[in-house]
């Protein structure tokens, strides 16, 4: 099993067993928006962008890359996103505020 499926898999427990339940809690205490950087550089970057702009209504994400590429995300939780397309991938919030996705890139905010 890739590194990716086990992530993605793992995601999916969590939040079936109690994180989806700290959603309403995510409107206060999660804030994404700001510009984000890819690391590590540059390999695993290249097609998901290198650096993100992301802007935040509430649970949802507006996500625009350094390639010109928009798509929109949902805060599942405080520690949790889902990104749509083109990127559709997982994220966890890592203790360092990093987000790890389940492509195998982590975001540092600027």
């Amino acid at each position: 099993m890739s590194k990716s499926s086990v992530l993605i898999a793992s995601l999916s427990i969590l939040a079936a067993t109690g994180l989806a339940g700290q959603a309403l809690g995510a409107q206060s205490g999660a804030n994404f928006a700001g510009n984000w950087r890819c690391q590590p550089e540059p390999d695993s970057c290249n097609n998901s962008g290198t650096t993100f702009t992301v802007t935040q209504m509430g649970n949802n994400l507006d996500v625009k890359n350094d390639k010109g590429a928009v798509g929109q995300g949902t805060v599942t939780s405080n520690i949790t996103i889902s990104m749509g397309p083109p990127w559709n991938m997982l994220g966890v919030v890592a203790p360092d505020n990093s987000i790890q996705w389940s492509n195998g890139t982590t975001w540092r905010k600027q």
